[in-house]
């Protein structure tokens, strides 16, 4: 893969699973490779199969079933939905529908930070995702620039469902704890009862890092990094180099004590009058929103993937039915009521 465009399959790949026709590598993690593929309508989809060591464990597929139910319970705008899964078979797999965009630690590698607008824009849709996620009684906890997706059609959360499951290199086990160290809360870092605040403090991490290129905690190894998260109500992040208004969001999001933290949809409504939309509409106005530089590298990334013209041939015949396409203009879709 260059500059986030799929690449092509290796000669150990597998060429097709449960129907899916496999055309390029999208990535690959502590959990599997992800693979492009497209429904029968043409519409690209991004299949992530697991790994054989993960497949021959018989707790892993519970634990994955489980939240990818879960996963499949939500849905919202800016939330990339879980929409085909197997469980049972020889390789567990899962279907989402592929978003041509750029992780946000990619960009900030490649790229740099971002402009102060469009991290106010993307901190505002995350967190509306944040709050169909919460409001289902469910928390992401592992909110990080990696499972967020930077697109022409906005920003997109990824991994929901599976981020306590999934990547395994970047995942700390230590009892019950699960996360990704450096973008984990005070109460996760201390392996305290988790509630949707843990959620907005992580979200308070990423757009701190978004506008500056520089994780608010400093660098090093992700556990020293999460040490210093958990000490935060004695020693809290420097914050006087991020310009305002992000600076007093980003000191709401990142307060020591959960109960101080806004709520998922009170950090989208700061965002909104931080960028001066009349309403949450306006805060989804992604014209322009990305820069240029990195604007271009989705559009390759778009021309790459976009769908397939009438009469391609299919990459995925289903057996009984193709749930894909309907699923995805069900859940995502759909056109905005008035004031939603």
């Amino acid at each position: 893969m260059q500059d986030g465009v799929p690449g092509p399959l290796r000669a150990d790949d597998p060429h097709e699973i449960s129907g899916y026709v496999l055309r390029a590598r999208v990535g690959e993690g502590g959990m599997g490779t992800v693979y492009l593929s497209h429904t029968r309508g043409g519409q690209p989809v991004a299949l992530k199969a697991v790994r054989r060591e993960y497949a021959r464990d018989a707790a892993f597929r519970v634990r994955f079933a489980r939240e990818v139910a879960a996963a499949r319970r939500v849905s919202g705008y800016h939330l990339v939905p879980v929409v085909d899964h197997d469980a049972e078979g020889e390789t567990p797999w899962l279907a989402t529908h592929y978003v041509p965009g750029l992780p946000l630690d990619t960009v900030i590698d490649g790229y740099g930070p971002l402009p102060t607008a469009t991290v106010l824009r993307l901190t505002g849709c995350l967190a509306g995702a944040l709050a169909s996620v919460h409001s289902a009684g469910v928390i992401h906890r592992d909110v990080k620039p990696g499972n967020l997706l930077l697109a022409a059609s906005g920003p997109w959360l990824l991994d929901f469902g599976i981020a306590r499951t999934s990547d395994l290199r970047t995942l700390t086990t230590v009892g019950r704890l699960v996360g990704t160290p450096k973008n984990m809360s005070p109460e996760h870092a201390l392996g305290r009862p988790l509630t949707s605040a843990s959620d907005v403090f992580a979200l308070g991490l990423l757009a701190a890092e978004a506008a500056t290129g520089e994780h608010p905690y400093g660098r090093g190894h992700g556990l020293a990094v999460a040490a210093r998260i958990a000490e935060t109500d004695r020693e809290p992040p420097v914050l006087d180099h991020h310009p305002e208004p992000l600076r007093r969001l980003l000191r709401l999001c990142l307060a020591a004590r959960p109960e101080d933290r806004p709520s998922a949809p009170e950090v989208a409504e700061l965002c909104r009058r931080a960028l001066g939309a009349d309403d949450v509409r306006g805060l989804r106005n992604f014209t322009g929103w990305l820069p240029d530089p990195v604007a271009s590298a989705v559009a390759r990334i778009e021309a790459a993937t976009r769908p397939r013209s009438a009469g391609y041939t299919p990459t995925y015949v289903p057996t009984v039915r193709d749930p894909l396409a309907a699923e995805w203009k069900r859940r995502v879709r759909r056109t905005p009521s008035p004031g939603s």
